[in-house]
């Protein structure tokens, strides 16, 4: 199977790191003032040296997008979502909603404009908002592309889902010889679902880190541009890792929590994955460690910084984790195919250079892809 044609779609408005993190200072002061805080400068002293402490720091990311105009005021009334002096939370789910199904119909229709040809299967990757119909069906329906495209949803897992919808797109083209192509899109506005009245480290953590993320991409057999081919792909959960990172539908939106011990649990367990990822492509592991690229998820500076000890990798190897990172923060489930994006495009990775692809999300789950860049014929 073979993946090209990436297009990103970069969201509308983009604050640097440190506009970002001031910003969710004032936040977090505000939704404790209007619980009516006894000590008010005190507690944003102290919110203040332990944001600056556990955050992810300006010179890891320099900006991230977001769809809202929230965060470039503090004018709370006139808020979209956060409506502090309303709700110190912020909207509700049902809000949060409806402007995620809203943003989401105009990524499709600025995807697949008027004229566009369908794929056969189209697959809609996402885990910040879940609407039924979802912009995906309701493209079909004004295209009139039902009878032309099947449509699936890979919702709910977190960052590491790309790996598991290039695995339901290449099972779908190699069920039915007659297909030919099979789209993966990837909506994440993980800017929905921020709560300044919860000021646990690691909310703060996440609140530093996340951002929304736009990617198309297209899996077909045969093609002659530049693409890059699937060697293998490998999926597995951690055991006894369930606590470790959750992603559940609260009354207020999408709450994350993160254990500290997370880069941990990795670590031990990556080395091994590694080992039956290079088996399943019949590479000796040598020579992925020590020549391949590596596109892994940067759950954060740190989780990169982890698999290049435990995998002993140069930095040249980690360069464009790192820079994807930097330039855009963490776009959950669209981040890694910004990555794969940015090695295919990028003249100086020679033809033939294999690219080996991690991913961890709740379960602990950890998937990988082993990848080959082709530049066509």
């Amino acid at each position: 199977m073979l993946l090209s044609d990436f297009e990103i779609l970069r969201p509308p408005y983009e604050t640097d790191q440190q506009s970002s993190l001031e910003w969710l200072l004032k936040a977090h002061t505000e939704a404790e003032k209007q619980k009516e805080h006894p000590d008010l400068p005190e507690f944003c002293k102290t919110l203040s040296e332990k944001l600056w402490r556990v955050a992810c720091k300006p010179n890891r990311i320099e900006k991230r997008g977001h769809i809202l105009a929230d965060y470039l005021h503090t004018n709370w009334d006139q808020m979209e979502i956060y409506r502090l002096t309303k709700a110190p939370s912020g909207e509700n789910l049902s809000v949060r909603s409806e402007r995620f199904a809203n943003y989401v119909d105009t990524v499709f229709e600025k995807y697949y404009p008027e004229g566009s040809s369908p794929p056969d299967d189209l697959i809609h990757v996402t885990c910040t908002g879940y609407v039924a119909p979802s912009g995906a069906q309701k493209l079909a329906s004004r295209r009139a592309w039902g009878h032309l495209i099947t449509i699936t949803h890979a919702y709910h897992m977190g960052c590491y889902a790309s790996i598991p919808a290039i695995r339901m797109a290449s099972g779908f083209l190699a069920q039915d010889l007659s297909k030919k192509t099979a789209d993966i899109v990837h909506t994440e506005i993980c800017s929905l679902h921020m709560n300044p009245a919860e000021h646990q480290t690691d909310q703060l953590i996440s609140q530093s880190l996340f951002a929304d993320g736009f990617i198309k991409y297209t899996l077909q057999r045969e093609i002659e541009k530049p693409h890059l081919k699937l060697l293998s792909i490998e999926e597995e959960i951690i055991p006894n890792s369930t606590k470790a990172m959750t992603w559940n539908v609260v009354d207020w939106g999408f709450k994350m929590t993160l254990a500290k011990e997370i880069p941990v649990l990795i670590a031990r367990a990556l080395s091994a994955f590694v080992e039956r990822l290079a088996k399943k492509a019949n590479i000796p592991l040598e020579t992925l460690l020590k020549s391949a690229l590596f596109a892994v998820h940067p759950g954060g500076p740190q989780i990169l910084l982890h698999v290049q000890k435990v995998l002993n990798l140069g930095d040249a190897q980690l360069e464009k984790s790192f820079k994807i990172l930097k330039m855009f923060g963490n776009m959950s489930s669209a981040t890694l195919p910004h990555i794969w994006e940015s090695i295919l495009k990028d003249s100086t990775t020679p033809n033939h250079t294999l690219i080996v692809s991690l991913a961890f999300g709740p379960g602990l789950s950890v998937t990988g892809s082993i990848m080959e860049k082709l530049c066509g014929s």
